[in-house]
């Protein structure tokens, strides 16, 4: 069994092979002795290495070079620095790929990737997996044994590229082949009646790259992913016939790769590692500037983003994560300089921690001064001299090394739980049910709807909680799911947006949810699916309209916002100037109250959002995808009193709450902002970081970008649900 440290890992990438003597007088010995000094005078726990150089590993076909890497280790384990050590498979080396130029991935059938980046290797092709083996074996069989390495990363940031190879593909059509039996089976399944495309033998399959068939597309994206979480298994086993008692396994994870199913893709590792990058400066602004179809990509902007990411990075194994890269400085490339301000690396730390991060380590320690990432800022400066990024994580890691075990591990509380897709996420950005503003397909389509659900609980100061569908009912029957009476207690209110592609036996877990006492909150194109991607035969919301008390059979994109008011006498209460975006669902009530209507001549005939007891719990449908201000009223409606506890909160202050592993209550408290605030505690709190004890009421005063570390006695209700 994996074993981590009883308080939370700080640290950096670290690549001493990398590093020239910046200082003539200063030899490659010396500057290593120097960087492992600063590291350790920074509270520095933790350093990744090796996973970026298979050929400084194995310079020539079967010519390895070993020996390295052993003085870091040997200088990290002097200081009491712990290693996570990386399997370099991401990284070919040119030789490999001039003497086998048939491992080159292709984007397109045919089309060949070029060379000169990373992660242009079909790494499912047999004669890759024999070097890549045969490296990570040597590899794992020097250092395992090396008493400073606690862990290994397997690869890095997998699932990059979706790969078209003749072998890839044919593997494709043997999945089909194993899952459908005949072709018949799947000409019915598929509908390929349509367009004359039912096939006569499995040789007629046609190639993805021009393929029209969402059922196609839904298929090929499961099988991507599936390669991609069979790789990193097949090297975490590889790499656990040597690893000690107590090494954990991991992979670090771009949460926004194509071929990423993340709550597969962890199943075969220790622990979940992401890589939440995230704008700094006034990125991190409360109020929030940043506009509504902002997308976010491999980066995020605002602070309800990056804490979606926190939360995306939890839901992987509803565990604890490792933040394995995220912002030293300046994050991007030449023309994108945006180092935080003072206390901003503080802030985002802290808010990872209170997320559930037992990790952060940053990317990387020096910034380079070459490649690609030249401008990706390191904890040093290219100088290599410490400077204002040093000195703000120095003091990080005194208060981590001060904060001890309390905050390693938190269990975030979650006020409202957000059900997400991956399978309708991609077939979203194949077939997106969303405009851009100039008309064209909108691949972030399913975000633009699940994001706004998240951003209104997090701008209500609600905490939210992720689950993948799968792991609440896992219709294959791989996983043990959870019964509904017990997710109807530990997920009170379970908001649904966008989960298109749904098994019956899901939706009918989510009406048997409901009735065992859960609020269930239905957004747009929820339940229109089954899990073929195929549109129901039942009228819209599928199998769940009778308990909804609506349904509908029209829909419409909206070209422009609408306004929406709560219904006089109402539950629900909307501010002045709240809208529906995007899209409408024409609800036609049976059996249900109406909370909110739009005001427009063609659409104020239908209601914007219902709600319908239904056992002992409750549905609510909400038909357009809400503005901020919507979104916002929504959530307050949902869960009137938030469980931090904390009132009156000025609009740049969060509190984000959890439970520590020995069941102590943690309050990290943020004020995102330039103007000081001031707020009063809810409870008798001792702040972490200085001992002080703190009366309930007292009033509290953040500096400008500041956050507070509290603690307070442990939750009476701890256990309740799980």
């Amino acid at each position: 069994m994996a074993v981590l440290p009883a308080r939370v890992l700080f640290g950096a990438a670290y690549y001493h092979e990398y590093t020239p003597a910046y200082d003539p007088e200063l030899r490659s010995d010396e500057r290593l002795k120097t960087d492992l000094d600063l590291m350790s005078q920074a509270k520095f726990t933790v350093i990744r290495v090796g996973e970026s150089v298979w050929s400084t590993w194995e310079p020539e076909n079967g010519r390895f070079d070993l020996d390295w890497l052993q003085p870091v280790l040997d200088g990290a384990h002097e200081r009491g620095i712990s290693v996570i050590l990386g399997t370099p498979t991401y990284a070919v080396p040119p030789w490999l790929a001039r003497q086998y130029p048939e491992i080159t991935a292709e984007q397109a059938t045919g089309q060949r990737i070029g060379w000169g980046a990373r992660q242009e290797v079909d790494f499912t092709h047999p004669a890759f997996r024999f070097h890549a083996e045969r490296v990570i074996r040597k590899i794992v069989a020097r250092y395992a044994d090396h008493p400073a390495v606690i862990g290994w990363q397997v690869d890095n940031e997998p699932g990059l590229h979706l790969f078209h190879n003749h072998g890839v593909f044919q593997r494709f059509v043997d999945r089909l082949r194993q899952k459908y039996g005949d072709v018949e089976t799947l000409n019915r399944e598929w509908g390929l009646v349509y367009w004359s495309h039912r096939l006569s033998t499995w040789a007629d399959l046609w190639a993805p790259d021009g393929n029209a068939q969402p059922q196609y597309d839904l298929a090929w994206r499961e099988f991507q992913a599936s390669q991609v979480t069979e790789f990193i298994g097949w090297q975490a086993d590889i790499v656990r016939e040597y690893a000690r008692p107590g090494q954990f396994v991991t992979t670090c994870i771009s949460y926004t790769r194509r071929g990423v199913e993340d709550d597969e893709l962890t199943d075969p590792l220790d622990i979940a590692s992401g890589n939440p990058y995230y704008d700094m400066q006034d990125g991190l602004l409360l109020p929030d500037p940043t506009p509504d179809d902002h997308e976010q990509i491999w980066k995020t902007t605002g602070v309800w983003a990056m804490y979606q990411t926190a939360d995306w990075m939890f839901s992987s194994r509803q565990e604890p994560f490792l933040v394995t890269e995220t912002n030293a400085g300046s994050i991007g490339f030449a023309w994108d300089n945006r180092p935080a301000y003072d206390g901003q690396w503080r802030q985002a730390a802290w808010a990872h921690v209170a997320r559930g991060a037992r990790m952060i380590e940053y990317w990387q320690w020096q910034t380079l001064r070459f490649g690609a990432e030249t401008y990706w800022g390191g904890v040093l400066p290219h100088s290599g001299r410490p400077g204002r990024a040093y000195a703000e994580l120095a003091r990080l890691g005194a208060e981590f090394d001060k904060a001890g075990p309390l905050v390693a591990g938190i269990e975030p509380d979650a006020d409202i739980t957000m059900v997400y897709s991956t399978p309708s996420k991609w077939l979203m950005q194949q077939h997106p049910p969303l405009a851009t503003a100039d008309g064209e397909p909108d691949p972030a389509a399913y975000h633009r709807i699940f994001d706004p659900f998240y951003r209104g609980a997090f701008d209500a100061r609600r905490q939210v909680r992720i689950v993948h569908a799968r792991q609440l009912h896992d219709p294959r029957g791989e996983r043990p799911g959870m019964p509904p009476e017990a997710a109807a207690r530990r997920h009170p209110v379970l908001v649904v947006p966008a989960l298109y592609i749904a098994h019956d036996e899901t939706i009918d877990w989510l009406a048997a949810y409901a009735h065992a006492g859960g609020h269930l909150v239905l957004g747009p194109r929820t339940a229109y699916a089954d899990h073929q991607a195929r549109a129901r035969h039942e009228r819209a919301p599928g199998r769940l309209a009778d308990a909804a008390g609506v349904h509908y059979d029209e829909f419409s994109n909206l070209v422009r916002d609408i306004p929406v008011h709560a219904t006089a006498g109402g539950l629900l209460h909307l501010p002045e100037g709240a809208t529906a975006t995007r899209w409408a669902d024409g609800l036609i009530v049976t059996d249900a109250d109406v909370l909110a209507t739009y005001e427009h001549p063609h659409f104020g005939r239908w209601p914007a959002v219902t709600t319908r007891r239904h056992g002992e719990g409750r549905i609510t449908y909400v038909g357009t995808v809400p503005d901020r201000a919507f979104a916002r009223a929504l959530a307050a409606w949902l869960v009137p009193t938030a469980r931090h506890g904390w009132r009156d909160l000025p609009a740049s202050v969060t509190a984000t709450t959890g439970t520590s592993p020995d069941g102590r209550r943690v309050h990290i408290v943020h004020n995102w902002s330039w103007e000081a605030a001031r707020v009063a505690a809810p409870v008798e709190l001792t702040d972490v970081l200085d001992g002080d004890e703190i009366a309930s009421g007292t009033e509290l005063v953040l500096g400008a970008w500041d956050v507070r570390v509290l603690a307070a006695a442990p939750d009476p209700r701890r256990g309740e649900g799980r």
